[in-house]
């Protein structure tokens, strides 16, 4: 081969590896959808609220009686056998007053209950002072201070209760503007309440029928009645059944439907036992209208 020839061809062998260097490969992509990764939730069982109670502003707070507010010369809570409890500690002293100074059994118990607090007040519990009596002039016994319509009154001060309840005798009878109270039957109740009004012993305009109130409720006009020896029949909103005064010693009850023994002894507090006796019953059977000594 001529030298010619030989150097066309190494031109041509050249200028084809040179063609074969610059040409890129071709490159095909397909676009892949991106993959959202999916969260599992788990979904519980729904949960049921909870149910709440709460005690209403009128439920009782004490289930041995309802409760009421004493507003006197201090503010007491009682119940109605805190009262009940009250009468039957006392009735014996209101009625030897009665006996011996002529107020009313009623009006002593209920003046108490309500000066006092049932005995929870302030002063019944510090002084044995049982109706507020303030000290006065010429009072020479021991005394303690106590709010009331002024800043830290002078009040008196007793060793026991019945002290308090015999200077409260003294003081009505002792001082001229009670006076008209004596002229006053001692079965007319309301005349009294109203006279110490009017006589000043309180300020409150209310007082009377405050007194009138718990001599009804409690039928503490049976202790006058049983005092003056007379027949009694409550006229009260407690719906006390009806008692009957046979002597100054012996009370007698008329029994009424729905009464039972037990219920008769806790009304008069007295033992099942002691109304057998008395009545000579031998077993536990009444009947309406049958009556009953009960003292």
């Amino acid at each position: 081969m001529s030298m010619f020839k030989k150097n066309v061809l190494l031109l041509i062998v050249i200028v084809l590896s040179s063609c074969n260097a610059t040409k890129s490969p071709i490159v095909t992509t397909k676009k892949v959808p991106l993959k959202t990764k999916k969260t599992a939730v788990s979904y519980g069982k729904k949960t049921p609220p909870v149910k709440t109670t709460e005690r209403t502003a009128t439920q009782p707070r004490n289930s041995r009686g309802v409760e009421e507010v004493i507003e006197s010369t201090s503010r007491t809570v009682v119940t109605n056998d805190l009262i009940g409890n009250y009468v039957l500690q006392f009735k014996d002293i209101a009625m030897n007053n009665m006996r011996t100074y002529g107020i009313p059994a009623s009006i002593i118990l209920a003046q108490g209950i309500l000066e006092s607090g049932a005995g929870r007040g302030d002063l019944a519990i510090s002084a044995n002072n049982h109706f507020g009596i303030k000290c006065h002039v010429g009072w020479d016994g021991e005394s303690v201070k106590h709010d009331d319509d002024s800043s830290q009154e002078c009040f008196r001060k007793y060793k026991e209760a019945g002290e308090s309840f015999k200077d409260h005798a003294l003081f009505l009878t002792g001082r001229t503007r009670y006076a008209s109270l004596f002229s006053l039957p001692m079965v007319d109740y309301q005349a009294w309440a109203e006279g110490l009004r009017k006589a000043g012993y309180a300020t409150d305009p209310k007082y009377p029928q405050k007194l009138i109130s718990y001599i009804e409720r409690y039928d503490l006009a049976q202790y006058d009645a049983k005092v003056l020896g007379i027949k009694h029949t409550p006229s009260g909103q407690n719906g006390n059944r009806n008692l009957y005064i046979a002597s100054s010693s012996d009370a007698v009850y008329e029994v009424q439907q729905g009464d039972t023994l037990y219920s008769i002894s806790k009304k008069y507090n007295v033992l099942v036992d002691f109304l057998k006796q008395k009545n000579n019953l031998s077993g536990n059977t009444l009947s309406i209208g049958q009556k009953l000594m009960v003292k």
